[in-house]
């Protein structure tokens, strides 16, 4: 299933999660699995939309949450662990979770520090923040653009290269992160940065019109994972652990 443009202002703006479990999505849940044993975890989801990660997570850990701003996806979603809140007030008391994730989502929350103090709040002594963000070198916007007022959607190539102001002109819904962007706003969590690093695309959309040319990308970018251009990858993946009292 390829993601279809959004159509509204407000749906631009909340981005577009995932709707269906593809090769790009086990990849993730594998590098997460790398850092931090699921078994028997409580974990929560923040931005799950219809609950993909949810569901999947669950059948892991057996006990996993979801949290959405928007309504009518939490409403789509699947089983009753999904709710409606926003992520800089979450309904869980302290020490709630062993691990929260937030897979590009930060980009997209009105507050990112505040969002990454809640999550630290309702994690246990110990537990995982994991991130996956926007990286602002990657060579793709991949949030579309506004040229004026018109929206256009796709990968735009060479934005996020431009300066701030001018960027943030062509992409108000959707933020990018420098390595050391990301990691100031990590600065202050009572937590500590356990990985910190760059991953390319599982390019899923371009393996179902094309297995070999999407493998051959996959053969190619993955192994570029492994050398200092990881750097230019999509995203940024970020471990954090919680030490001491959880913030609150």
């Amino acid at each position: 299933m390829i993601p279809e443009a959004p159509t509204t202002t407000e749906q631009v703006a909340l981005g577009n999660p995932s709707f269906v479990w593809r090769a790009g999505q086990d990849r993730r849940l594998d590098l997460i699995r790398r850092y931090v044993d699921l078994e028997g975890a409580r974990v929560l989801d923040i931005g799950c939309g219809i609950g993909t990660y949810v569901k999947k997570l669950a059948e892991v850990s057996g006990d996993a949450f979801g949290v959405d701003i928007d309504p009518s996806r939490v409403r789509e979603g699947e089983g009753g662990t999904l709710s409606v809140a926003v992520s800089e007030r979450l309904p869980f008391a302290n020490a709630s979770f062993d691990m929260v994730l937030l897979n590009e989502v930060i980009e997209h929350v009105k507050d990112d520090v505040e969002t990454l103090r809640e999550a630290c709040r309702v994690l246990r002594p110990g537990g995982h923040v994991i991130i996956y963000a926007p990286n602002r070198l990657y060579p793709f916007e991949t949030h579309g653009v506004y040229l004026g007022k018109r929206y256009v959607f796709g990968n735009i190539p060479l934005v996020n290269y431009l300066p701030d102001p001018l960027r943030e002109r062509l992409v108000p819904h959707a933020r990018a992160y420098t390595a050391r962007g990301l990691r100031r706003i990590v600065d202050g969590l009572n937590a500590d940065v356990i990985v910190h690093t760059q991953v390319y695309p599982g390019f899923d959309n371009i393996v179902a019109r094309s297995s070999a040319l999407g493998g051959l990308l996959k053969a190619v970018f993955h192994r570029l994972e492994n050398t200092f251009m990881r750097a230019f990858g999509l995203s940024h993946f970020m471990v954090l652990r919680t030490r001491g009292q959880p913030n609150g």
